[in-house]
């Protein structure tokens, strides 16, 4: 017997898969499914097993549900690969100071996203660019690393939000985080993060900020091109074809920030910033560091270690 933890769009429900039972609130075929009310796509996140099974039985079992997934393939992947498992992991992302990776470990969380990008003239931080000592820490600890890139900040002197630099910037930008990436050890598969560190409306988001990410889509090429912002600046990139896509169906390389999405999310994010450092919420603390806080939610969220 398998318990399906469904997405919240299906109701966020749990099925149980039972072969031969068709009791309500168990499912042996999709069209059971739709007869409880899940429509679209089922986008299977992650399994709990209630007794000991063989890799074999549980793809068996799961057979039916082939049609909502793209191929045994990556059905095998979600169910055959820890490190491509979703459910339940936490990272974490910087806004003080650096987090040794033990202690990144032992607060429970399952890895960083990391800045490819230069310090800004001005900034102190010490998580910018990552190192490739700091990256071999990581893993090390066998924690998971994301890359992501924010030079510029909303209304800091001489060195504004990135995205106004347009098209050549995101060229330049893109040729810096792939420079970075690449010494610290990031692999040419994995995707890179840029960031729209503020709320802007459509038409800044048609006449520049698309423009910057065109620039970078040159250099990286858009399937190794992600985003980070609110929901709608997520889903403009999305709609405009400026990022690429997570390997598990239906995600797209969408880093979605609570902070100016006003509860609204979009559903092909595969990063969620579920807390955000800011003066009046300090965010989670590790070893009196406080960090911002991101839940996973595609087993392929654009970790280094995962083959694609």
């Amino acid at each position: 017997m398998i318990l399906l933890s469904l997405p919240a769009h299906n109701g966020g429900q749990k099925i149980l898969i039972r072969p031969g039972s068709t009791d309500r609130g168990q499912a042996r075929d999709v069209q059971d499914l739709h007869r409880y009310g899940f429509r679209g796509h089922i986008g299977i996140r992650f399994l709990v097993v209630t007794r000991s099974v063989s890799r074999r039985e549980v793809l068996k079992c799961l057979s039916a549900f082939a049609p909502a997934l793209v191929g045994l393939g990556t059905l095998a992947a979600t169910v055959g690969a820890p490190k491509a498992s979703a459910a339940g992991l936490r990272l974490i992302d910087f806004a003080e100071r650096l987090v040794q990776p033990e202690q990144i470990r032992s607060a429970g969380y399952a890895g960083a996203l990391v800045y490819v990008s230069e310090l800004r003239p001005g900034a102190t931080f010490d998580f910018k660019p990552v190192t490739r000592e700091y990256a071999d820490g990581l893993r090390a600890e066998g924690l998971h690393i994301v890359s992501c890139y924010q030079f510029g900040k909303p209304g800091w002197p001489r060195s504004p939000s990135d995205f106004t630099r347009g098209y050549d910037g995101g060229v330049a930008d893109a040729q810096t985080a792939l420079r970075l990436h690449a010494a610290a050890g990031g692999p040419d598969s994995a995707p890179i993060f840029f960031s729209v560190d503020e709320p802007i409306d459509l038409n800044t988001w048609t006449n520049i900020a698309v423009e910057w990410f065109r620039g970078i889509n040159s250099v990286l090429g858009v399937e190794r091109t992600g985003i980070y912002g609110g929901n709608r600046e997520c889903a403009w990139a999305i709609g405009d074809g400026v990022i690429g896509r997570s390997t598990t169906p239906g995600y797209r390389w969408a880093w979605q920030t609570k902070a100016w999405s006003h509860g609204e999310r979009e559903p092909a994010a595969m990063l969620y910033q579920a807390e955000v450092v800011t003066a009046s919420d300090p965010g989670a603390l590790i070893d009196g560091v406080h960090v911002d806080v991101d839940d996973v939610l595609a087993a392929d969220f654009g970790q280094w270690d995962l083959g694609r």
